[in-house]
């Protein structure tokens, strides 16, 4: 057998190889030392570890699609992956809106728990009809920062202009006298520079990535009372999943079991982390009690729940599933 009867047949040999071989692209927001490019990376190297003819490929720092731009081309195969606050999609999808809920989830093992209940169930089907599926599930908490006194309870925000991630929150906000303006996380240090922001609400992990304690005169961090608690999970195109050989599916699934693990340890750890990074920055730390939180959800009970339950149908069963979860 000659050389080039030799190389033909070692290219058939390889053809079907090639053939299989995958690279996905998954966008996100998130700057590289965040936890959430954590847990896409964790799932990428795992995938490639297993050593199944599948690459992915992440584009941080919203480089390729902006911050609340992704679930839509997700959703129409443009892009096959991304970590989200689902609540960003909150104007496609209602239901999603329930994600960012202000006195629902209590702590992050309360979040977890609400993820694979009947409520969870319900927002993967909601994803479904988009095409969407869920790969890692994730809640993260959060505070509020501000430059006009602390905020720890609803009187503290009236006057002031402050961002929150989502619907729910800005209803609540709004109802205790505060301005909203809406914007990504990554936009929230420069609205605080320029003096567009007086105030945010954000993830513990968002409050350190994007070095707002640069920024801010006061912080109310997540602690054993946390007003704010946000589903970010790790979402992928569903048609894309389906198209993936059966290997290719279960290294899949296989990372992102290791990556949910890996992401409710470190989002306790990331709470701390933003406490001790503000504290260290001089940034004074004020802390909410659960007379605060209690009037808070009180508050949240007759702007947000309300509006969630008139616009959204099935809105109040949605609800009740999920206030159903303990």
């Amino acid at each position: 057998m000659n050389k080039i009867t030799l190389l033909a047949a070692s290219t058939a040999l390889l053809a079907p190889l090639a053939a299989n071989a995958e690279t996905l692209r998954l966008s996100h927001q998130w700057a590289e030392g965040d936890v959430r490019h954590q847990v896409a990376q964790m799932v990428a190297d795992e995938v490639a570890a297993a050593d199944v003819d599948l690459e992915i490929q992440i584009f941080p720092n919203q480089t390729l699609f902006k911050a609340r731009e992704q679930y839509t081309p997700l959703s129409r195969g443009q892009l096959d992956m991304t970590v989200l606050p689902l609540s960003y999609a909150g104007g496609q999808q209602p239901a999603y809106n329930l994600t960012l809920m202000p006195g629902l989830v209590r702590n992050l093992e309360h979040g977890n728990r609400l993820s694979k209940s009947e409520f969870g169930d319900a927002i993967r089907e909601t994803m479904a009809e988009d095409d969407v599926m869920v790969l890692v599930d994730g809640y993260l908490a959060g505070g509020f920062g501000s430059n006009k006194g602390c905020i720890t309870a609803p009187e503290d925000v009236k006057g002031v202009t402050i961002r929150a991630a989502g619907k729910s929150f800005e209803e609540m906000l709004a109802g205790a006298g505060a301005s909203i303006a809406s914007m990504a996380s990554s936009e929230i240090y420069p609205a605080l520079q320029t003096g567009v922001l007086d105030a945010a609400n954000t993830s513990s992990e968002s409050f350190v990535s994007y070095r707002l304690y640069e920024q801010l005169d006061c912080y109310t961090p997540a602690g054993d009372t946390a007003l704010w608690f946000m589903y970010q999970p790790l979402i992928m195109n569903k048609t894309t999943f389906e198209d993936l050989t059966e290997e290719q599916q279960a290294a899949l699934m296989a990372a992102a079991e290791k990556a949910e693990a890996y992401y409710l340890t470190e989002g306790k750890k990331g709470d701390d982390m933003a406490r001790e990074t503000f504290r260290e920055a001089g940034v004074e730390i004020a802390e909410m009690s659960e007379e605060d939180f209690e009037a808070w959800r009180e508050l949240a009970k007759e702007t947000a729940f309300k509006v969630f339950v008139e616009e959204t149908p099935n809105g109040q069963e949605l609800l009740d599933k999920a206030l159903a979860v303990e």
